[in-house]
């Protein structure tokens, strides 16, 4: 067998139930926290109201940003990064599927820094420790993004795709319940 070093950073809680958990995860990071979305369908407003409420009892104020488009653009990364500078965010929390995932990692790099996401893709200016943490609570299977360092972002005006990618952007807990995914 080739030798091999594995590094994951993210506390990965795993299992039916979990997402009851989410409020205190939250509250280790900060008081202020951004939930980012898509604008999803029906399923996720129950999802979405058990997030606000397990937040809200650990002690958490949140501000739902759901302008998170499928293949997030440049565009709904700022406005959303403007959401958490005027909420004051000192977390975000990725909840639904890759696409709201990459969305609140750039979001958390977006929100403090000069400049777009764009400007920290992976050849260009690292983001630094200002860089708000992330949290991510998956309501599908595909991505993997809850427990990369990945955000993968478009250009709006170029529609060029591309990431950024840097070990701060890893989620700090990623909430993976199965119960969520079940439909």
């Amino acid at each position: 067998m080739d030798a091999f070093t594995y590094f994951q950073p993210t506390e990965i809680r795993f299992g039916a139930g979990r997402l009851a958990e989410v409020g205190a995860a939250v509250a280790r990071y900060g008081r202020r926290c951004l939930i980012v979305t898509t604008r999803g369908g029906a399923y996720m407003q129950p999802i979405l109201r058990r997030v606000s409420v397990l937040c809200a009892a650990a002690g958490v104020e949140v501000c739902h940003y759901n302008g998170v488009i499928a293949n997030p653009t440049t565009d709904c990364i700022s406005a959303g990064a403007t959401a958490a500078r005027d909420f004051g965010a000192d977390v975000v929390l990725g909840l639904g599927g890759g696409s709201a995932m990459d969305a609140a990692k750039a979001i958390a790099v977006e929100a403090t820094h000069p400049g777009t996401c764009w400007d920290y893709l992976f050849f260009k200016t690292p983001p630094t420790g200002r860089t708000l943490p992330v949290v991510a609570v998956s309501t599908t299977s595909g991505t993997g993004s809850q427990v990369t360092q990945v955000a993968v972002v478009t250009e709006t005006a170029t529609k060029t795709k591309s990431a950024l990618y840097n070990s701060l952007l890893y989620p700090r807990v990623a909430i993976v319940d199965p119960e969520l995914m079940v439909s």
